[in-house]
């Protein structure tokens, strides 16, 4: 199985972000360590990489969780 330079680079940043600060990356943090513009962009290549069988941990809030009824977040 070969990965895109992006989706490699993905990889790579989240492995060195938790060997460095013990934790998971954010998407957003993700993004930026990846050198990337945008979360959706990380979000993206995520799905790409399970769909391949890669799993790469990130922190945050998981879908279905409580909301604001105003703002959705």
């Amino acid at each position: 199985m070969s990965l895109t330079e992006r989706q490699a680079r993905i990889v790579r940043c989240a492995r060195e972000w938790v060997a460095e600060h013990g934790e998971a990356p954010s998407l957003r943090e993700l993004a930026a360590a990846a050198g990337l513009a945008s979360a959706s962009t990380v979000s993206y290549q995520l799905r790409r990489l399970r769909e391949r069988g890669v799993v790469v941990e990130t922190r945050g809030r998981r879908g279905g969780g409580a909301r604001c009824p105003y703002c959705g977040r």
